[in-house]
């Protein structure tokens, strides 16, 4: 017992006599981490937009090809509290309309949250959904 507090009180003077220890970096603390996700889109018909993309945000980077105008998107949904990935409602009526074969997932992460979500335009509300997501994920109107 002895020991253990000569050893506290030793560990404490060597503290101070090392002098004050330097600011933690908070701002690099306190900033959010940033956005990285992957978009992957399969069957819109234009195989120009057809693949894998990487969409950095916070700062912008990667190789989707409307990065910017991308992450301004997804900004404005963080500015009114939004989830764009976010699944639709279980229970809502959609119109029944066929918007092509498209498919899209995105996988990564959003403002500090997972994200793993799919998109489709098999009616109203999906081709609603993905439109509304452009051009996160490419126009593939049909």
């Amino acid at each position: 017992m002895l020991r253990l507090a000569a050893f506290a009180v030793t560990s404490a003077l060597a503290a101070a006599a090392a002098g004050p220890l330097p600011p933690l970096p908070l701002g690099r603390l306190l900033s959010a981490s940033p956005d990285r996700l992957t978009v992957t889109v399969a069957d819109t018909g234009n195989r120009l937009v057809d693949g894998e993309y990487l969409l950095e945000c916070r700062p912008v980077g990667g190789d989707h090809p409307e990065a910017e105008k991308a992450c301004a998107r997804l900004e404005e949904f963080a500015k009114e509290g939004k989830d764009p990935f976010a699944p639709e409602p279980k229970r809502q009526l959609c119109t029944f309309q066929d918007g092509g074969r498209a498919t899209a997932r995105v996988t990564g992460t959003w403002h500090g949250q997972k994200v793993d979500s799919t998109f489709r335009r098999t009616n109203g509300c999906d081709i609603s959904r993905w439109n509304d997501l452009e051009p996160v994920l490419p126009s593939a109107r049909s």
